[in-house]
Order: C-alpha cells, then sequence, then structure tokens
C-alpha cells in the first residue's frame, strides 16, 4: 500500500469503512437515511463505484473488496468528492451476502470484471456458479437489477448460461448480451483493453 493507502485505513475506515461484526446490517443506520440501494462486489480500485456514487447522490451505494490496497484507493477518492453515500466492506463478498446482508434488501447488484479464473481446472472458483446467482437473488428486491462485465469471452458465455438456466432472473435483452449501459463509467482497467483490441461483454438482469 502506499503511504496515502494507509492513513486511509487508519483515518478513513471509521468513516467509510463496515466493522466485521457479525451481525445483520441496518442501512438505514448506516447510511442514516431510507434510499435505494446498490451493492458491488469486487470493486477493485473503487473508479467505477466512487463515480456511480458521486452521479446518483440520491442512491446509497456498499462496495466489497478484499485487496487493501484498493479499499484504501476508493476511500481517499470518497473523502476527496465528499462523499456520505458510500461505505465499504473487506471480507469475503459471498460471506457478507450470506451472513449480514438481509434479504429483498438491495435494489442492483453490480458484478464487473470478476477474475475469469481462465484455466479449466480453475472454473470451480468463478463466482458466477448457480449457487451465488441465488444467493444473490435473494438479497435483491422483486425487480432489482443484476448487472455484470467481463472482458473475457468464455467466461461471459457461462455468466450468461448461468443466469438463463435459473428461474430467479429475467434477461433485460432477450436472450443474449446487453449494451454497455451509460451508468457504467469506464475505468481505466476497461480503456486499457480497448486500447489493446478486447471486446467487453456486459449483461444485464431483472429479478422476476
Amino acid at each position: 500500500m502506499t503511504t496515502a493507502q494507509e492513513r486511509a485505513w487508519r483515518e478513513l475506515w471509521p468513516r467509510f469503512g463496515i466493522e466485521d461484526d457479525g451481525g445483520q446490517l441496518d442501512f438505514e443506520a448506516l447510511f442514516g437515511r431510507d434510499a435505494p440501494r446498490t451493492l458491488e462486489i469486487g470493486f477493485g480500485n473503487g473508479e467505477a463505484l466512487v463515480a456511480i456514487a458521486a452521479a446518483h447522490p440520491e442512491r446509497d451505494f456498499l462496495g466489497i473488496e478484499v485487496h487493501r490496497p484498493g479499499v484504501g484507493h476508493l476511500m481517499l477518492r470518497a473523502e476527496a468528492l465528499g462523499l456520505a453515500n458510500l461505505r465499504v466492506a473487506s471480507r469475503d463478498a459471498v460471506e457478507i451476502l450470506s451472513a449480514r446482508m438481509p434479504d429483498a434488501s438491495l435494489d442492483a447488484v453490480l458484478l464487473y470484471f470478476p477474475d475469469p479464473w481462465p484455466k479449466k481446472r480453475h472454473h470451480k472458483r468463478r463466482i458466477v456458479q448457480p449457487a451465488f446467482v441465488e444467493l444473490v437473488a435473494r438479497k435483491l428486491r422483486p425487480g432489482g437489477r443484476f448487472r455484470l462485465a467481463t472482458d473475457w469471452q468464455p467466461y461471459a458465455e457461462q455468466m450468461l448460461e448461468v443466469l438463463s438456466a435459473g428461474t430467479e432472473f429475467e434477461n433485460e435483452c432477450g436472450t443474449g448480451y446487453s449494451p454497455r449501459p451509460a451508468s457504467r463509467p469506464l475505468t481505466r482497467f476497461e480503456s486499457r483493453g480497448q486500447r489493446l483490441g478486447h471486446e467487453v461483454w456486459d449483461l444485464s438482469f431483472t429479478k422476476r
């Protein structure tokens, strides 16, 4: 971590961080209001999440990321922009969803560029599996959105197959991929990929 990121953990975690006390999250207490809620799983360095939170002060945002430098970077950006509608947890996302997230408490879940685990023997480590999709569905309100993106085509195909096979979600784009939504910021990671000729596949599903 950089010196600034270490400072963020010392000084900004009490403002933006969610302590791991094991209890279910009380969003109204956490944000001081009742507003639509969006969760981003695995936000990296937080570029996209901070941009979305800054653009939508009427919504509340929660990010989950285990990479500590990325969490530090996000908190520094959130401080610089004076964001009051953003909180972060640094623990395994499935554990938080299972143990701490109330059912039907989210309006949207974002999963952008998760680790594709490209080797076949590692495919079982991919986060998008039937059990995970069922878990996300439980935490979303009816009509809530699950949005995903990847620059790894085989993973995109698996995402589409898994989400389409279940009964929890409806594909907003019929049977295929979605155009890149205007609400998803173009990160440096994605910009670099575009310069290298990498394609990106977006998916947008609604909870039935």
